[in-house]
């Protein structure tokens, strides 16, 4: 705008906002200019007065305003400020005939003027001189809020007001308020409840009714409820049922006491109009209960006003002859041509302010029709419908909104046939459901036919075919009831078929009827866009009216008065924009830029002399006239619209107005228009932007031209307007006939589905033109920049719409839709279908009509190029620099490339047609598609296949979704036998060289097959590369249909992709043939991540290499005897399973563990049984080609044995161990599954059988069976323990020896048992695996070390897609286990505690092989040592594996750190000078264990702390009973006081304590101090039991024995050094008080398990100390 202000800054006013007023229409008439120092924004006018809104929001009045008491003439001839507003923001004003109103921006509302009817809202004043403040508050909601106002309308008594929340409120005297009240005036505004729940628009009042455009709810599809059985009003059931000897009848004509009236005059249903309850439009329960019931809060004996329902017979009329009124007709039923009429029911209605005028009413203009229409009733008796029909209620209705009520299909009109009988529906579904459930699909079926095109009717539609159903009916011989369309049988029909279940039995006739494809009904109207998103303007409108009817101002048909808003049924799917409402006549401008009008024409107010005058009639205008703003006045209408010229035009239809000098009774009937005149002054007023009227005055809001800016404004809003226009004629003039023609479908053949997408598309293109034209008009009357143009915020909506709907005419064009819709169009429009070239603009001659169709269909691409022009124009207003004139050349250039690009697609779709006709063989079929285009092809021998054979013929097509190669042999050219189709998205290109060949050749791959082409020229090989790759690219970007759009700004690569994603099914490859996969490829072959689908269910999800399954991925296989799935997720390699992975089993079994060539091989667990949590067993082990083999560990849980031994091919084979939870023991040989050879068993009381077994527990064979107490029987046994045993042998009872005897059968437990270094081979070979090691020991470091550093980027990344698996603590670990410890030389201790560390890091995460060998290790090892397996006698196997793993770990870690010393050795010294301290240090401990490098120092730090729990308990159960006796001893020797137990176990005196600290105090030791002495290191001894390791509890004694010497040193207060006599009473004190509980379980782990290094050192001295004072305490005897 830059350009513009700054061109004429200072006098704006003189450009923008010019008011200019007259009266009358006579050529001598000049507008006079209201001068003001502002630009007028709205103007409203009164009888004799006016109100102006200028920029700022100040408001002036003028002309006639009497309540102004200070004003020396109440006559203001200049514009007169309204002072008592200039500290307010005004947005609105409004005049009636003599009060006026304004709404202040923060929607507060003043009022000023004449009050006597209370129509400015404030009590007790007649007159109101000064604008006062009205307040409208809602005192329904708590507490009370004000309501914010947006806009307002006066009438003549009355005031209504629209809030924010699009309700309607209401002030002053009359029914014209619609208020539910008969007392006036209404001083105090009230809500209007009919309106409330509805979105309205817009109001406006006329003298005596008012008007208001309401927008219409969402469709029934979009807000379907569940329905509701009952009334929300009385509670009484909607639904009844009468059941007839052969049919059920479902009747919703339920009668509400307490509901609103629903009037309606036409003779339709709509889906879209209707109920009046408060719930809103979208509830079931308002659209049931306002079907058609008598409603009203006075007592139902009188019929109350709000019904306006049974008219009164007017006296002329002829007996049998009722006043014909739609859904509310008399309650009359025809019998054999004769009409019952009940009188009882005709009553004329009057209420106070509501006179209803005595005239007859009747929707048809002249008695003839009336006539005709019951003629036509009585040509065939209703038998049928009589019996129906129930005679005390009125005769069938039709719903206001059947689509609602029944969720039925929104199109089948429903009327209703009503019946009386109140039985609940529940009770009859039962009996009813069955009898009826055969019928269903038959019946439904017959419905069906109606949706051969399967459309809904739209309002124009709708009315198009009611008028043609009344026409048919003669014609046809059909004959129908009541309503005068065949509506009746086939909503009766639909009734029932929408109650699903209840179907009822329908007569053959009915279903005939019904079943005729009479008006197919078509969504010309669509609801494609959410208006809510687009800032749009909505089309689906209604308009409601209410107030005093004796004029017909109500447009219901009819002279009576409405107290409460009624919808007129007459706009249904107008699209109404405007409404306007003069004294006593109303106006309705549509989208489509037409005016209806109707109520008083004395003086040609309506423009038009169709009579009755009670019922919308278009005004007539000449053609081409659209019309965008209207105004209606006292006997006056006032049109602003465009003409053939660039500005805007006027009409004026109604009274001549005479100069006032030449008044005189002649006036009264003076002359008036017949129709709209144009006044020829409105070329001088500039551009008019809005018009108002009011009294007998006319005015007019213009612009003038600066720089070009309105015209440009104008000339965009009258184009689109233009085009709808265009659009709509299109619609109803060329589809709606066609659609209609019952032989449509037949004649398109398949294209009627693509027919149905166009019209679809065309609909919704419609619809966005008529919301951008409704916004376009509306932004002409209010702005002043371009902020706000919808076309230039929402450009996207436009080209999408636009391309979808290039789309659907190609996909038409394609299949030829247009050559087959040549003969329908033909049958409905005549031989030369001069509907179709008048409609198409086609300037050439002699096109044939399919040509002049596809012409005609692909006209709005024009309109897209007038977007750019006219966009182009406007910004040729604005400075270039500035940000506006950008905006407007951006979107002009998108507009115009995007015209050019549906352009060339138009091209692309008339070639490939072109192609189709001209293609030889059968294979169209089979190959046209709609969405196909062709790119190019070889008919002219340019491209031929290498190596074909001599006599075939080869030809190949490029689409744009496919490279088809058809083949033939060369007798037969012009027919192709077969035909072989290469989807784009996997087809791969590559040029050949032609270096040595000299040939030109292209080499093509797809997934299954690989060729070459050959070229017959380099430029042909060139065009056929860039063609398909162009193609191949478009096909994986999915614009394959459309190319690349302009407006996305992408640009074209030169080749597509090597690696792309796209959908493939396979029809060869054995292993995948039918399959799909879907994912990324690389040349040909499924390469990263992807889906494979088979036809028989199976799936697998994950990664592929080079078209195999190789990395992690998913797969699930149906299994239909389980009636569930196998599923397996883990390592694939090379298409197998293959690595680590998880099996769960339809059967419930899972399985955990390493898989080699789809099959269990390596160390691996399974569970068997449903459900994990109690699963009868558990194997763990190794595994080969798919069976237990090697060493495993099998828990029977339902028997209560563990089995740790060799397996092969699934059995116990070998030796093996078992155990039961009763405690038995058995070590041996097994075979075939058996106990069967040399075996030794044990019970729980220590008797021992060792000798020959031939099944499980079964004795059979030499052997020696030892008691307990050590006597022993040698002989041949036979028998199962437990129960009775054969015995022949010898008894014998040792004396002497006994525990000799016992340590031989202790020593040979575990020497059947499998050796620790056999267990668990396949868990080392698998870390072996990982680290790149075919065999233990056998490898690179290097290739070991980088896989390492694979295996955790690969974990990494699998983490980093999954960050909630990893912990922040284990994120740390990762990073730091990338730095692998370098050193150079000989080991040092430094290097060595690096090692150390890095080990310790290792082995936490399951990430890193070492980790992993570690997790698994701990999860066998609990596996074997818990639940039945922690039996005493595994305790020596158990100290033994952790033996063995620790062997066997420190091999791997010396084969990842070569230079670190065996077992045993010593680290290199640090190189520096020898000091003194070494030798000083050298002193202190005799060989330093910190420098010997051991497996256990290295790796029992992290492996005992997992594995503790396990062992310890081990420990625990062997020395049970040593422990309890020390136990006892423990708790029976701390019962004494301190001095008295040092005394006890002879320490000497002069170490006793004297005095001890207690809480920081001394205190002297005195002969009952208890727990005292050596407190410090009791606690410090107590901490053995925290400790893990055999060196951490090691260093527990040391320091327990450094306290004892530092308590002793303070006590002696000189040095000295123990001797063990002194010591050991000393540290048997501490041992006692320190009340350790399996302290023999802690000293046999420390002796088991400890370094051999430490044995003879300073530590081992300590531990033998503690060890000796374990026994000791045992055989203490107190004395």
């Amino acid at each position: 705008m830059e350009k513009q202000k700054s061109s004429g800054e200072e006098d704006s006013s003189l450009e923008t906002g010019l008011l200019h007023t007259w009266k009358g229409y006579s050529y001598s008439t000049t507008p006079e200019r209201v001068l003001l120092s502002r630009p007028v924004i709205q103007a409203a006018l009164g009888a004799r007065h006016g109100v102006l809104l200028v920029e700022g929001g100040q408001v002036y009045s003028f002309g006639e305003l009497p309540w102004k008491q200070n004003q020396a003439t109440s006559v203001a001839s200049e514009p007169v400020l309204e002072a008592v507003l200039s500290e307010q923001r005004v947005v609105f004003v409004a005049a009636g005939s003599a009060h006026s109103g304004v709404v202040t921006e923060d929607g507060g509302v003043h009022m000023w003027g004449d009050n006597s009817h209370g129509q400015c809202g404030l009590l007790g004043l007649s007159v109101i001189p000064n604008p006062t403040p009205v307040g409208v508050v809602d005192s329904e909601t708590t507490p009370s809020q004000s309501v914010k106002i947006l806009e307002m309308a006066c009438g003549d008594q009355h005031t209504l007001a629209l809030s924010a929340k699009h309700e309607v409120w209401a002030w002053g005297s009359g029914c014209q308020l619609g208020l539910n009240t008969s007392t006036f005036p209404v001083w105090k505004p009230q809500k209007v409840e009919c309106l409330a729940g509805k979105h309205v628009l817009q109001v406006d009042c006329g003298a005596s009714h008012s008007l208001a455009l309401v927008r219409c709810p969402p469709s029934p599809q979009e807000s379907r409820k569940p329905l509701v059985d009952k009334c929300g009003h009385c509670h009484q059931l909607l639904y009844t049922m009468t059941d007839k000897e052969d049919h059920v009848i479902i009747s919703d004509g339920h009668h509400c006491p307490l509901g609103v009236e629903v009037d309606s005059t036409e003779a339709k249903s709509d889906p879209d109009q209707g109920s009046l309850s408060k719930q809103g439009r979208n509830s079931p329960e308002s659209s049931v209960t306002s079907s058609a019931n008598p409603a009203s809060t006075t007592p139902p004996s009188s019929t109350p006003a709000t019904e306006c329902q049974h008219h009164s017979l007017a006296s002329s009329q002829k007996p049998g002859e009722p006043a014909m009124k739609d859904s509310c007709g008399l309650g009359g039923t025809v019998t054999n041509g004769e009409v019952c009429v009940e009188a009882s029911e005709t009553t004329t209605i009057e209420t106070d302010s509501c006179k209803a005028t005595g005239l007859k009413s009747s929707p048809y203009p002249d008695e003839q029709a009336v006539k005709a229409y019951l003629k036509r009733l009585s040509d065939h008796s209703l038998v049928e419908h009589t019996a129906k029909t129930s005679s005390t209620l009125h005769s069938a209705q039709i719903s206001s909104d059947p689509a609602v009520c029944f969720a039925s299909e929104p199109f089948i009109p429903v009327a209703q046939s009503v019946t009386p009988m109140g039985s609940a529906l529940n009770n009859l579904v039962a009996s009813c459901a069955s009898a009826v459930g055969e019928r269903v699909a038959s019946t439904y079926e017959a419905l069906s036919l109606r949706k051969v095109i399967g459309y809904w009717v739209p309002g124009e539609g709708r009315e198009r075919l009611e008028e043609r159903l009344r026409l048919e009916e003669p014609m046809q011989g059909k004959k129908s009831s009541s309503l005068g369309d065949i509506r009746e049988e086939e909503a009766e029909l639909s009734r029932r078929l929408s109650l699903p279940g209840l179907l009822s039995q329908v007569s053959p006739r009915l279903l005939r009827r019904t079943s005729r494809t009479r008006g197919r009904p078509v969504p010309l109207t669509s609801g494609g866009i959410s208006e809510s998103d687009a800032h749009l303007p909505s089309l689906q409108t209604e308009v409601w009216s209410w107030g005093r009817g004796q004029e017909g101002q109500l447009g219901h048909g009819d002279l009576l008065p409405r107290p409460q808003p009624v919808c007129i049924k007459s706009f249904s799917g107008k699209e109404v924009l405007r409404v306007a409402a003069g004294a006593s006549h109303s106006l309705a401008l549509t989208t489509q830029s037409q005016v209806f009008s109707w109520g008083c024409n004395t003086s040609g107010q309506l423009g038009h002399m169709e009579s009755p005058t009670n019922f919308p009639h278009l005004t007539k205008l000449s053609e081409g006239i659209r019309v965008w703003d209207i105004g209606a006045g006292q006997q006056h209408t006032l049109l602003l619209a465009d003409g053939d010229c660039m500005q805007p035009i006027l009409y004026y239809s109604g009274k001549q107005v005479k100069e006032e000098q030449e008044e005189t009774a002649e006036e009264q009937t003076g002359k008036y228009t017949q129709q709209p005149v144009l006044l020829p002054f409105c070329m001088n007023l500039g551009y008019v932007s809005s018009v108002c009227t009011g009294g007998q005055t006319c005015a007019a809001l213009a612009d003038r031209n600066v720089m070009g800016f309105k015209s440009s404004l104008h000339e965009l809003a009258a184009a689109e307007r233009k085009y709808y226009c265009k659009l709509s004629n299109i619609k109803n003039l060329l589809l709606q006939p066609l659609l209609k023609l019952d032989s449509l479908s037949s004649a398109l053949g398949q294209s009627s589905g693509l027919l149905q997408n166009l019209i679809g598309r065309l609909g919704r293109l419609s619809q966005l033109t008529g919301q951008n034209s409704a916004s376009l008009t509306s932004f002409l009357r209010r702005s002043r920049d371009i902020r706000g143009i919808v076309l230039l915020d929402d450009a996207h909506l436009f080209l999408d719409t636009y391309s979808e709907y290039c789309s659907a005419v190609g996909d038409f064009l394609v299949m030829g839709g247009f050559q087959a819709l040549v003969k329908p169009c033909q049958d409905v429009f005549g031989k030369g279908a001069d509907v179709v070239q008048r409609l198409s603009e086609c300037s050439e001659e002699g096109l044939a009509l399919a040509d002049i169709l596809a012409h005609l269909f692909y006209l709005p691409i024009k309109h897209l190029h007038e977007y750019g022009r006219l966009l182009l124009k406007l910004a040729s207003c604005y400075d270039p620099s500035s940000v506006d004139y950008q905006k407007l050349q951006d979107a002009s250039s998108k507009y115009e490339s995007m015209a050019l690009h549906l352009k060339r697609r138009r091209k692309e779709a008339e070639y490939t047609l072109h192609f189709w006709k001209s293609f030889p063989g059968k294979m169209t079929d089979s190959l046209r598609k709609a969405s196909r285009r062709l790119v190019c092809e070889s008919s002219n021998k340019a491209l031929t296949l290498q190596n074909a054979g001599r006599f075939s013929v080869n030809w190949f097509m490029l689409f744009n979704d496919a490279l088809v190669h058809a083949q033939g042999m060369v007798p037969y050219k012009s027919f192709f036998s077969t035909h072989h189709v290469f989807p784009l998205a996997t087809l791969w290109v590559e040029p050949v060289s032609e270096d040595n060949t000299g040939l030109y050749g292209l080499k093509l791959t797809s997934p299954e097959e690989s060729f070459t082409l050959l070229a017959s020229s380099s430029a042909e090989k060139a065009k056929w590369l860039r063609s398909i790759n162009q193609a191949v690219e478009q096909a994986l970007s999915g614009l394959g249909h459309d190319g690349i759009p302009p407006s996305t700004g992408l640009t074209q690569r030169a080749d597509p992709p090597i690696s792309r994603t796209a959908s493939y099914t396979f029809y060869k490859d054995s292993r995948l043939k039918e399959a799909t996969y879907e994912g990324r490829w690389v040349s040909g072959k499924p390469h990263g991540r992807g889906v494979v689908k088979w036809p028989d269910g199976r799936m697998y999800t994950g990664a592929f290499k080079n078209g195999l399954e190789d990395g992690f991925g998913d797969y699930v296989v149906p299994n239909k005897t389980q009636n569930t799935c196998d599923h397996y997720q883990g390592q694939w390699k090379d298409g197998k399973m293959h690595g680590f992975g998880t099996f769960r089993y339809a059967s419930g079994e899972v399985y955990e563990g390493s898989f080699q060539d789809n099959m269990r091989h390596g160390h691996g667990m399974l569970r068997s049984g449903k459900l994990n949590s109690t699963s009868p067993s558990v194997f763990i082990g190794q595994w080969q080609y798919d069976k237990k083999s090697g060493y495993g560990v099998f828990d029977d849980i339902t028997r209560g044995e563990k089995y740790m031994g060799m397996w092969l091919d699934d059995q116990r084979q070998g030796n093996g161990v078992v155990v039961t939870q009763f405690g038995l023991y058995y070590e041996g040989a097994f075979s075939n599954n058996k106990m069967m050879g040399t075996g030794v068993l044990l019970s729980e009381d220590d008797t021992t059988f060792e000798g020959e077994f031939s099944e499980d527990w079964t004795l059979n064979g030499k052997g020696v069976l030892t008691m307990p107490n050590g006597d022993y029987i040698e002989g041949s046994f036979n028998g199962v323990w437990g129960t009775g045993l054969k015995i022949s042998g010898s008894y014998y009872k040792p004396s002497l020896y006994d525990s000799d005897k016992e340590k031989t059968h202790f020593n040979k437990l575990g020497r059947l048992a499998v050796h620790s270094e056999e267990k668990w081979k396949a868990v080392f070979v698998e870390c072996w695996d990982r680290l790149g090691c075919d065999s233990p020991g056998q490898g690179e470091t290097s290739t070991a070390w980088d896989n390492i550093a694979i295996a955790l980027t690969v974990n990494r990344r699998q983490q980093r897609d999954s960050p909630e698996l990893l912990s922040r603590s284990h994120h740390k670990t990762l990073e730091s286990l990338e730095f692998i410890p370098q050193h150079v030389g000989p080991v040092t201790l430094e290097v060595y505690h690096t090692i150390r560390r890095y080990l310790v890091k290792a082995c936490d995460t399951p990430l890193h092989p070492l980790g992993r060998l570690v997790e698994t290790l701990v999860s066998v090892y609990r596996m074997t040592y818990v639940g039945v397996g922690a039996n005493r006698r595994l305790l020596p196997q158990a100290v033994n594996e952790i033996q063995s793993y620790l062997s066997r770990i420190f091999q791997l870690v010396r084969f990842l750190f070569p230079d670190l010393p065996d077992e045993g050795g010593s680290l290199a010294e640090p190189r520096k000078e020898k000091t003194d301290t070494d030798t000083t240090g050298k002193l202190l401990e005799s060989p330093k264990p910190g420098c010997v490098v051991s497996s256990s120092a290295l790796l029992l730090p992290v492996l005992l702390p997992r594995l503790y729990p396990p062992l310890f308990t081990l420990y625990a159960l062997d020395k049970e009973k040593e422990d309890d006796v020390y136990w006892e001893c423990v708790i029976r020797l701390n019962k004494q006081p301190d001095l008295a137990l040092l005394a006890f176990l002879g320490v000497q005196q002069k170490f006793w304590p004297v005095t001890v600290t207690l809480h920081g105090e001394k205190q002297q030791v005195l002969s009952n101090t208890k727990d005292a002495c050596f407190a410090s290191a009791v606690e410090t001894l107590q901490q053995i039991s925290t400790t893990f390791t055999p060196s951490d509890k090691l260093q527990v004694i040391q320091l327990t024995f450094e306290e004892i010497t530092q308590e002793v040193l303070a006590l002696l207060k000189q040095d000295f050094l123990w001797s063990m006599d002194d010591l050991f009473p000393v540290f048997l004190f501490v041992v006692l008080r320190a009340r350790i509980r399996n302290l023999g379980s802690e000293v046999s782990l420390i002796e088991d398990l400890m370094d051999p290094c430490v044995q003879h050192g300073e530590h081992g001295i300590m531990f033998t100390t503690l060890k000796a004072s374990y026994y000791q305490i045992q055989h203490e005897k107190v004395t």
